[in-house]
């Protein structure tokens, strides 16, 4: 664990303005370019402008923006900050090989949407290969036709894996098999709230079984009730410290789009350092989840 030196509410406070995945957008001048049907209910995909006029296509559910992509020429380039955010891993990478004789090689996605930060991260970093769980075949449908996932395994081949399965249970075999991660990336949502079956103690038993010694686990965290409840964060907090050796959380708050805030909560065993992470006490600990 970091040593404790900032309260729970000064965490709560960190983060500027709102990020990604809250309600609406500053955005103007919507229309909705298509209706799906998915295991979580309708999906909308949206057109909508940012701050400067350019297009950008969003991924609708439950009333929340999912995901984001410019259209034309920036198609692999983040709309959301946390999709920029969640590079932050490979801050890690020199300490990770000086210690364990790896870098970051191979990386698990979990929740595919409209595979913002694979495009940006496989367009990156050349060597990276990764496998993308997305348990819903219609959102990666819509992600081909709308969200560039068509362009993107044109342009990396048999880098980008694209695995149709409910990720707690490709968890439960990878961790029993022989395939391991240097990362694993934790973005799935059920319209507006977080997958809780991923953010258990034996969930990420499961995650840490599938990393390769030293390799990090990531998650994106989103607040409530307009950033002013992160409850959520701080249970995921302790939970990952059940588990983990070493926790992180990283305030990635979006000063364009509006909506709830994001927090990345990062968990290792290797003893890292992330430059944007805030330091927590441990009166910030909220209460560990463990599966009912």
């Amino acid at each position: 664990m970091n040593k404790p030196s900032v309260s729970a509410g000064v965490v709560a406070g960190v983060a500027l303005g709102a990020a990604a995945l809250g309600a609406a957008a500053v955005a103007v001048r919507a229309a909705c370019l298509q209706v799906a049907r998915t295991r979580n209910g309708l999906a909308r995909v949206k057109r909508v402008h940012d701050e400067s006029g350019d297009e950008v296509r969003v991924l609708v559910q439950g009333g929340v923006y999912q995901s984001a992509s410019y259209v034309g020429e920036r198609w692999a380039e983040p709309v959301f900050a946390y999709y920029r955010a969640f590079d932050d891993v490979f801050e890690s990478e020199d300490a990770m090989r000086d210690a364990y004789g790896h870098g970051i090689n191979r990386m698990l996605v979990l929740g595919g949407g409209g595979f913002a930060y694979p495009k940006f991260a496989l367009m990156s970093h050349e060597g990276l290969r990764m496998d993308v769980i997305e348990y819903d075949g219609e959102i990666t449908r819509l992600a081909r036709r709308w969200f560039y996932l068509d362009e993107l395994e044109r342009a990396v081949g048999d880098r980008l894996r694209v695995i149709t399965a409910e990720a707690r249970s490709y968890l439960g075999v990878t961790s029993v098999g022989h395939r391991r991660y240097d990362v694993v990336v934790s973005d799935c949502f059920g319209g507006a709230e977080p997958v809780r079956e991923l953010a258990t103690v034996e969930a990420l038993r499961l995650v840490r079984g599938s990393l390769n010694v030293g390799g990090v686990y990531v998650a994106n965290i989103v607040s409530a009730s307009e950033g002013s409840d992160v409850t959520f964060l701080r249970d995921c907090a302790a939970t990952a410290l059940e588990v983990f050796a070493h926790v992180w959380v990283v305030p990635c708050g979006d000063a364009e789009f509006g909506g709830e805030e994001n927090y990345l909560l990062i968990a290792s065993d290797g003893n890292y350092a992330f430059a944007e992470a805030v330091p927590f006490d441990t009166d910030f600990l909220g209460t560990v989840l463990h599966d009912k």
